[in-house]
C-alpha cells in the first residue's frame, strides 16, 4: 500500500471522527473497515495504531476501538510516555517529599460529561476525590479526579490520600499506562489563592485528561491546577507524518 493511501485513509477517519459519524464513539471492528476502504486487515490495524499513537482514538483489549473523548474537544493533544504518570510525581521535586491532605471524598452519579469521558452508562457512578497535593508540606497543587466506581470498588478515602496508582500497582496487579492531557494556563480562582498561598493576579497551570489502565480501560478523569512557580512538567511526544 502506498503511502499516499495511507494518509488518504487516515485523514478520512479523522473527518469522519470529527463529524460524529461512530455511533456511542466506537469505530468498526478492522475486518469491516477494511472492506469499506478496500484494504488489506493489517493495513487497517497499522492506521488504527498511528491513530492511537496520535491520541485521535484509543483501544481496548476484547472491544475495540473507540474514539477519545478529548481529541473531539480539544485536538490538541500528546501522549505522556513517562513510566509513572501520576502528574503531580513528574513535578520537579528532586530530594523533597510530595503528600497529600484530602479535601473531599464523595461517591456521585456520573455527569453526561463523565459518562463521556470514562465510557460509563447512565447512573453509574463515579468517585469524586478532590486533594490538596504538598510538596514538603506547602502546597502546589488541587488535583480533582473522577474514577468509576467499579473499577476500583476498594477505593477508601485512606487510599484516596496516598498514591490511588501505586494501590492500582500493588494490590489489583494493574496499572496506569498511558494518559492523554490538555495543558493550559488561567487565572488563579478564590480557591487557588486560598489553598495554593497566591495573589489575586498569580496564574495556575492546568493539566486536565484521562487516564487509561493497560488494557485500555480508561481509569479516570483528572483535572490538576497548579501553582505557576512549581509547574515543571517533562514527557517525551511522538511526532508522525501521516
Amino acid at each position: 500500500m502506498t503511502n499516499l493511501a495511507h494518509k488518504n485513509i487516515s485523514h478520512n477517519l479523522k473527518l469522519r471522527i470529527l463529524d460524529g459519524d461512530f455511533t456511542n464513539n466506537k469505530l468498526p471492528n478492522e475486518q469491516k473497515l477494511a472492506q469499506s476502504y478496500k484494504v488489506s486487515r493489517s493495513t487497517i490495524k497499522n492506521i488504527l495504531n498511528v491513530l492511537a499513537q496520535q491520541g485521535i482514538i484509543f483501544k481496548k483489549r476484547g472491544a475495540g476501538s473507540f474514539v477519545n473523548p478529548l481529541y473531539i474537544r480539544n485536538q490538541s493533544l500528546f501522549q505522556s510516555k513517562e513510566n509513572n504518570l501520576d502528574i503531580t510525581d513528574n513535578l520537579n521535586i528532586s530530594g523533597q517529599k510530595m503528600s497529600s491532605r484530602l479535601i473531599t471524598y464523595n461517591i456521585i452519579v456520573a455527569t453526561a460529561e463523565l459518562q463521556q469521558n470514562l465510557f460509563l452508562a447512565k447512573n453509574e457512578h463515579v468517585y469524586e476525590i478532590k486533594r490538596v497535593r504538598l510538596l514538603d508540606e506547602k502546597a502546589i497543587a488541587i488535583e480533582t479526579v473522577y474514577i468509576p466506581v467499579k473499577t476500583i470498588p476498594e477505593l477508601s478515602p485512606a487510599i484516596a490520600k496516598g498514591s490511588i496508582f501505586k494501590f492500582l500497582e500493588d494490590t489489583l496487579d494493574t496499572s496506569v499506562s498511558k494518559a492523554f492531557l490538555s495543558i493550559m494556563a488561567d487565572s488563579s480562582t478564590f480557591e487557588d489563592q486560598k489553598l495554593l498561598g497566591l495573589s489575586n493576579v498569580e496564574p495556575v497551570g492546568i493539566m486536565e485528561g484521562i487516564s487509561f489502565l493497560d488494557d485500555g480501560t480508561p481509569f479516570e478523569f483528572f483535572n490538576t491546577r497548579t501553582s505557576y512557580k512549581y509547574l515543571r512538567y517533562s514527557t517525551s511526544i511522538s511526532i508522525d507524518n501521516t
